[in-house]
């Protein structure tokens, strides 16, 4: 009997405790309302509780004012029509022309002239839904927010009161008076002006029409600095710049790209690709490196150049190209090597230096000093010098070890449609050419000679004729008793395991002059010469001149 009663007082005192609790609960969750008129008309407005005059309403932190309204008691909603006004706090205003107010899910539906305050920003739009319980407002069709710096536009959003944050999608605009950016996904905070890219976006500067595109970054609208890291493009008046990754401050005319980099010269039809590059705007200053190349169009063919530092430097008309360290060239008709390149790209000039050489047709050309000259109307190269040890190597058609040789102190070359037509060579000049019959091919002299100056010209890399300018001094021997001596000038290298034979061969290093290093005359390391080389399968005339 106890246990029963015990049991029956605690149930009831449970079940009015939770009445007590759920009264309670119904009690926060009612509206509070007044009106100068109150008044029902079940046949227009059934269940609904008419407020006509100086409506205020309260719920749960905010405070409707308006004209008119209808209030469900049943449904707990309230319906207000008439210059609304919603206050949340102290921080929230809205007004509108009408608005729905569900106080069971603290849902707010406002539409008509919608204009809403928080201290970072203002957001017009035509319909505003608010999720009290998330502190969230969302739009879908079209509105505008504007803060101290930016305005923005977008079909989409949300608007998120706690962090101060638009997720903004469809036909997205943010716009200042430098700036114009379009997208379709990102995400803006009013109060730091951040914004977070998520597909196509594009930033133009008003002031010159240079362009940042990116489908995923970062950028800052106060400061002007961007990180993308998709498919990012910097659009400048005289570059495109292209990169997995790409850095932009723009008040500093800075930019930084990562991996995959493409940096094409609008104006002098000029690319150059490496994984890390910087650019320094003002100072028309380009730094690649890894993996850096320099691509340029000579007539109508890619010339490839490599090193480990690419360095290009002033504007368009005094533009300078400058390759350091580990240097390969690559062309389809000409090839080279060295340890530093320098380019002036306006008057088509092309210094190689520290033992340099280069590879046209068949002939290999080497000196302590090589200069390439290019037609800058044509883009055709044009002549070539090389000066101090200049030599010139081509190897003997039918032989691996015989190779035909001319050396001097200068030497001077000649261009016809991107082919090497004419040497001239100057000071101490010698050579040395394996004479073939011309139908049977076989071997039938070698001959060496001695002149100041040596003139001879070339068809498919092969010499022609020679022309000995001034007195010569020469010999002619038989295969059987030409001297060990004479069958290498002084100076020789034979470098073609340095030839790049494809554009992809120009990233490979190899240890330079790997090729015969044991006949090289070595007064001093450093000055170690390179070597050169002809081919020839058609005997040469031979005539000397006087002058």
């Amino acid at each position: 009997m106890k246990r029963l009663f015990f049991f029956f007082f605690t149930s009831s005192f449970l079940m009015s405790f939770s009445q007590e609790k759920l009264n309670n609960d119904q009690q926060k969750k009612r509206i509070e309302y007044k009106a100068e008129i109150q008044e029902a008309d079940e046949d227009k407005y059934p269940g609904a509780t008419v407020l006509i005059g100086n409506v205020k309403m309260k719920h749960a932190g905010i405070n409707l004012t308006c004209q008119q309204a209808l209030y469900y008691r049943k449904q707990n909603f309230f319906k207000a029509i008439g210059n609304v006004l919603i206050k949340q706090g102290d921080t929230i205003t809205q007004t509108s022309d009408y608005a729905d107010y569900d106080a069971n899910n603290k849902q707010a539906l406002s539409w008509g002239n919608v204009v809403l305050t928080d201290p970072t920003m203002t957001l017009t739009t035509d319909t505003l839904q608010f999720d009290r319980i998330n502190q969230k407002l969302y739009y879908q069709s079209y509105a505008t927010i504007k803060d101290e710096t930016n305005t923005l536009k977008s079909k989409n959003g949300n608007y998120y009161l706690e962090n101060k944050k638009f997720t903004a999608t469809t036909r997205v605009t943010v716009v200042n008076p430098e700036h114009h950016l379009a997208s379709n996904h990102l995400d803006y905070y009013t109060n730091s002006g951040l914004t977070y890219l998520y597909g196509p976006s594009t930033i133009t500067n008003t002031e010159n029409e240079n362009k940042l595109y990116s489908e995923k970054g970062f950028y800052n609208t106060k400061t002007d600095i961007s990180h993308f890291t998709k498919n990012a493009k910097l659009f400048l008046n005289e570059r495109t710049i292209e990169g997995d990754s790409l850095y932009y401050d723009k008040k500093r005319g800075f930019a930084s790209a990562t991996n995959n980099i493409q940096v094409i010269d609008t104006v002098q039809n000029f690319v150059t690709r490496g994984n890390y590059a910087e650019l320094f705007e003002k100072k028309d200053s380009l730094y690649i490196i890894k993996r850096a190349v320099a691509i340029s169009i000579v007539d109508k063919d890619s010339m490839f150049v490599h090193g480990d530092t690419l360095l290009v430097t002033g504007k368009p008309e005094k533009r300078i190209v400058r390759t350091y360290h580990n240097v390969k060239i690559f062309k389809s008709d000409l090839q080279g090597k060295c340890d530093s390149i320098h380019t002036n790209q306006v008057t088509g000039y092309t210094k190689m230096y520290r033992n340099p050489v280069i590879w046209s047709d068949k002939n290999q050309i080497t000196g302590d000093s090589i200069y390439l000259q290019s037609n800058v109307e044509t883009e055709k190269l044009d002549s070539l010098k090389v000066f101090n040890n200049a030599f010139i190597v081509s190897k003997d058609s039918l032989s691996e070890n015989d190779f035909n040789q001319i050396k001097g102190r200068d030497m001077f070359g000649k261009f016809y449609n991107n082919k090497l037509k004419l040497l001239l060579v100057k000071g101490n000049a010698e050579s040395v050419y394996f004479n073939r019959n011309e139908e049977t091919k076989i071997l039938e002299t070698i001959t060496k000679e001695i002149s100041s100056n040596i003139e001879f010209t070339l068809e498919d890399g092969e010499i022609q004729s020679i022309k000995y300018l001034k007195e010569s001094d020469g010999k002619t021997y038989p295969p059987s008793k030409l001297p060990e001596d004479v069958r290498k000038l002084k100076g020789f290298i034979w470098r073609e395991s340095e030839q790049p034979k494809r554009k992809e061969d120009i990233f490979i290093k190899n240890d330079e002059n790997t090729d015969d290093k044991k006949d090289v005359p070595l007064k001093d390391k450093a000055l170690r010469k390179p070597k050169a080389i002809l081919d020839s399968k058609k005997k040469p005339k031979l005539a000397t001149k006087k002058q």
